[in-house]
């Protein structure tokens, strides 16, 4: 060993010899985390996940001693800011959001660039809220009995904006028209608000959507509301009914969003995010938000709870598609 060095460097590096030839390792996420975490969204902003994100990142912050900061990376069903997650470090600073549609993406598209088994670490889900299907307010008919009267003598002639091809909110209105006998035009946009933008402007007659999103402008009027997709009624917006109620048994589809990291996410660090998710999203002032805006908090007992969950909605949506 080179004479220069001092004693406590020739100290240290005997230790990480030592180290080294013992097997032992030191275990650098004990100390996680130490430096500001990243939750890249993979929504514009105000979509679903979004807001659902926003609202737990003070509590995150506070639970985990460390800033958390949301980047939203939209775009392809939530496909860009999801391998964003893929390509980042397992260490902990760089999470991500996974939501319904991208449990049905890899049914939809011919080349999705991760997997979502073996390139995500699971850690919970977060809400579960209905979809809802609304009109833009000069649609003529009030009811989704009404609606459906009303399409039935226009077949394909009639538009709905959804937030892309093969999302959760495309196959629950596909799932709608097969029980009904309808024939519509899908008109995909990039995004929720985007849609409803259009929608509310009067530039296309219907919409389904995360109820999150629609329920603010259906309370302003900008939107008429026909049902949502859940099997009982939303607790934030009890007096809308469900589609079941308004005449069609049986139809139910719901939307989710949720916490991953890259693969290889050390399990301490899994831990202590799933404990920081739970605190959140039972602290009561996130809970009513939450739930005002129609999203119901459902988190995963365990992070492999969620990775199961993950395994039956690719099944399932797979089946639809």
């Amino acid at each position: 060993m080179n004479a220069s060095l001092s004693k406590s460097a020739r100290a240290c590096a005997a230790f990480a010899l030592c180290a080294g030839v013992a097997g032992v390792s030191v275990d650098v996420s004990a100390a996680w985390p130490e430096r500001p975490i990243r939750i890249i969204v993979t929504s514009q902003p105000g979509g679903g996940s979004d807001t659902t994100f926003r609202v737990l990142a003070p509590k995150l912050t506070e639970y985990l001693g460390q800033q958390v900061v949301v980047e939203n990376r939209a775009g392809v069903s939530g496909n860009i800011g999801a391998e964003a997650v893929v390509r980042a470090a397992p260490d902990g600073y760089t999470l991500g959001t996974l939501f319904s549609s991208h449990t049905s993406n890899v049914a939809v598209m011919k080349n999705v660039p991760f997997d979502l088994v073996r390139d995500f670490t699971p850690i919970t889900n977060a809400v579960t809220m209905p979809n809802l299907l609304t009109s833009h307010p000069s649609v003529p008919a009030k009811t989704l009995k009404e609606l459906i009267a009303f399409a039935k003598t226009r077949p394909g002639q009639m538009q709905y904006a959804t937030s892309g091809v093969g999302a959760n909110a495309h196959l629950s209105m596909v799932l709608l028209l097969n029980m009904t006998g309808l024939s519509m035009v899908h008109v995909p946009y990039r995004s929720t608000p985007s849609a409803t933008t259009d929608v509310i402007a009067g530039h296309v007659p219907l919409m389904m959507a995360n109820i999150v999103v629609s329920v603010p402008h259906v309370r302003s009027n900008r939107l008429r509301a026909y049902g949502v997709t859940s099997a009982q009624r939303s607790s934030g917006a009890p007096d809308l009914p469900t589609i079941i109620e308004m005449g069609l048994p049986g139809y139910v589809a719901v939307q989710w969003y949720s916490l991953v990291g890259p693969a290889g996410l050390p399990r301490d660090i899994v831990m202590k995010i799933h404990a920081a998710m739970l605190r959140g999203l039972a602290d009561p002032a996130v809970k009513k938000r939450l739930n005002d805006d129609g999203a119901e908090t459902t988190p995963n007992a365990t992070p492999e709870e969620f990775g199961a969950f993950l395994k039956s909605e690719m099944a399932k949506w797979g089946k639809v598609v």
